[in-house]
């Protein structure tokens, strides 16, 4: 993946993030930002959505932003059903 691929990737996640709740972010700190365990879910959940997204390895990149994709599908579906 090329350098402005990897950017428009984390820019998508990121304006993805924005358009969930806080809790769904928070689960998304705990898979992300943890670094494979090496990092204490404390200070996972105390970082920003920024600093998880930058360091986030490339080969992870496609499937957060589908992660993400279906997350805010199923919340508007949700919302959609009041």
């Amino acid at each position: 993946m090329n350098d402005t691929l990897k950017e428009f990737a984390r820019t998508k996640i990121l304006e993805g993030l924005n358009d969930l709740p806080e809790t769904w972010q928070e689960k998304f700190k705990l898979m992300y930002g943890r670094q494979g365990g090496h990092r204490s879910v404390e200070d996972a959940v105390a970082m920003s959505l920024e600093d998880i997204v930058k360091e986030m390895p490339e080969e992870r990149l496609d499937l957060a932003m589908q992660q993400i994709e279906r997350s805010i599908e199923k919340l508007n579906n949700k919302q959609g059903e009041k």
